[in-house]
C-alpha cells in the first residue's frame, strides 16, 4: 500500500471519529426530550445514528470508518453520562422504582447499532457471488 493511500485511510479513520464524537454529544444531550410521553430525543437520535454509520459506511466503502464513527460517539456518551466535575448529569439514572430511562436506552443503542452497521455484510460482495 503506498505512503499516500494509508495517510488518507488514517485521516478518513480520524474525521469519523470526530464526526462521531460531534454526533455522540448532540444525541447524548438530545435524546431526553419527550413530547407528551413519546421520547421524541431518542427516536430522532437513533435514527440519526444509524443514518450517519450507513452513510459514512457507504461512502467510504470500508468498516473501519463506520467503527472509528460509531467509537467516537461511544466516547462521547460514556463521558457525557458520568457526572461531570460540578456535579451535573446529562444522563442521569433511573430514578428510584422505575426500570428503564430514555438515557439507558441511547447508552445501549449506540454500541449496538454501531455493532450491527460494521458487521453488516458487504453489498460488493454479495452481488460478486451471484
Amino acid at each position: 500500500m503506498e505512503v499516500n493511500v494509508l495517510l488518507a485511510r488514517i485521516a478518513t479513520w480520524v474525521l469519523a471519529a470526530i464526526i462521531g464524537v460531534v454526533y455522540g454529544v448532540a444525541g447524548t444531550i438530545g435524546q431526553s426530550a419527550v413530547w407528551g410521553v413519546l421520547p421524541v430525543g431518542l427516536l430522532v437520535a437513533s435514527i440519526g445514528f444509524l443514518a450517519l454509520l450507513i452513510a459514512v459506511r457507504i461512502l467510504t466503502g470500508e468498516r473501519a470508518s463506520a467503527l472509528a464513527c460509531g467509537l467516537g460517539a461511544l466516547l462521547a456518551t460514556l463521558v457525557f453520562a458520568n457526572e461531570g466535575p460540578g456535579g451535573s448529569v446529562v444522563v442521569p439514572a433511573p430514578p428510584v422504582g422505575a426500570v428503564i430511562t430514555p438515557g439507558l436506552i441511547w447508552t445501549f443503542v449506540v454500541p449496538l447499532v454501531a455493532a450491527l452497521v460494521v458487521a453488516w455484510p458487504s453489498a460488493s460482495r454479495l452481488r460478486s457471488t451471484n
